[in-house]
């Protein structure tokens, strides 16, 4: 959520930046709002004050023996006129507020210009995608031919964009995420944490899902408004809402394994064969909540946490960051890690880490004691995969695979497998 007092003072400012994103912000509606907001408040404040004056005077004009009634009938009249310009004042309030939660966030000068995935802009890569002397199969079909990926056993017990692992594949899964979890806390700083994977609206509002991405959700039926986590970025940020952050805790990072769950709207038709984007999907989320002047640093340290795993699983990779138009909507700036795809002859997204700068911590009402003044100040808060181990996965199996369709374990996860170094039928 952008700065209130920001809009106010300077809404062009705001206006064209959000304009990179191609997002047009009416501010001649915004400012008919706010100019109404101020009129009836200085109304209400008149009102409330002639009120208050009048109800002092009363109990003099009683002392000296006058008739008070017609004061009566004035507060009475004026305490009328208060509850109507309340209720406007209101009304407006919720409007401007509404109105806040729908804008985007601001994009940080680094960004580059563009509209979509075509100008994102390469920055670095690492290691050199292999030559096969074979044709490289898809996961899907190397999955099939071990007999431990069954699409079609998925599609039955739920339907489309699930999948069901066997044998060493399920448990290269869950090596991957040890893996991960392991490196993470022991090398780079993260504390492991275990969050609820159903939230409450509260805390998909607190960091950007509601109310403009409520299609995404799976939305649970009963009582309470609760819903299947997206990503574990929504109850780890959350972990600091309502809260003040001692500045020598600073700065939190954790690290946590869960699963996701993603309706996909909007992306009918895409990526519908295999594991690539699914309804159900494990991750380990990186979330840091720091000082705001760290904020670019801290994202430069957990995009390189996230490049880590790839490259101790010998796994090719880019890093780009994304363009103005391709930026998430609460996101400053994001770099994406896209992992090799044999198969698809080409990279695919497999982390993405973003800086909030303070968009998410607005909205959570998160901050920190800054010690050189005292006061309670918002925070910056962080986020990205380390990384999404469906994807890990698929870029294993396919990197790895030989050619009469077995797959080599990565040398970091034979540990995890008892020491088992080929996945074969």
């Amino acid at each position: 959520m952008l700065d209130q007092k920001l809009l106010r003072t300077d809404i062009e400012r705001v206006r064209a930046n959000l304009a990179r994103r191609g997002f047009v912000l009416d501010t001649d509606a915004y400012l008919e709002l706010e100019n109404r907001r101020k009129a009836i408040q200085v109304r209400v404040e008149a009102l409330r004050n002639e009120r208050n004056v009048k109800s002092k005077s009363i109990g003099v004009a009683k002392a000296a023996g006058e008739d008070i009634q017609p004061l009566l009938d004035a507060v009475q009249s004026l305490g009328d006129a208060l509850k109507t310009a309340d209720i406007e004042l209101d009304e407006i309030q919720t409007q401007l507020g509404d109105l806040q939660m729908g804008l985007p966030n601001l994009l940080d000068d680094s960004v580059p210009d563009g509209m979509d995935e075509t100008a994102n802009l390469e920055i670095r890569s690492w290691g050199k995608p292999a030559t096969p002397a074979f044709s490289p199969r898809d996961h899907v079909d190397l999955g099939a031919a071990l007999g431990q990926m069954d699409l079609e056993a998925a599609a039955k017990l739920t339907g489309a964009r699930f999948s069901v692992l066997k044998g060493a594949l399920a448990r290269m899964h869950r090596a991957l995420i040890q893996f991960m979890l392991d490196l993470h806390t022991a090398e780079h700083g993260y504390t492991e944490i275990y969050v609820p994977y159903i939230v409450n609206s509260d805390s998909l509002r607190g960091t950007g899902q509601l109310p403009k991405f409520g299609a995404d959700l799976f939305a649970l039926c009963g009582d309470q408004a609760y819903y299947l986590i997206p990503t574990a970025e929504v109850p780890v940020t959350n972990l600091v809402r309502d809260e003040i952050v001692d500045a020598a805790c600073l700065p939190l990072k954790f690290a946590a394994h869960t699963p996701c769950f993603r309706s996909e709207a909007g992306s009918h038709g895409q990526d519908t064969r295999g594991m690539i984007r699914q309804h159900q999907f494990e991750k380990v989320e990186l979330v840091q909540v720091v000082q705001p002047g760290r904020s670019y640093a801290a994202l430069e340290e957990l995009t390189g946490h996230a490049e880590t795993i790839l490259q101790k699983l010998g796994l090719p990779y880019r890093v780009i960051t994304l363009c103005a138009g391709d930026t998430g909507f609460g996101a400053a700036k994001t770099y994406d890690i896209e992992v090799w795809v044999p198969s698809q002859e080409r990279y695919r997204e497999i982390s993405s880490c973003s800086n909030y700068e303070d968009f998410q911590a607005r909205r959570l009402s998160a901050r920190w004691r800054n010690p050189e003044t005292g006061k309670p100040e918002l925070v910056h808060t962080l986020n990205g995969s380390g990384v999404a181990a469906g994807r890990a996965l698929i870029a294993v199996m396919e990197n790895f695979q030989q050619e009469d369709g077995s797959i080599r374990v990565p040398q970091v996860l034979q540990p995890y497998m008892n020491g088992q170094d080929v996945i074969a039928a």
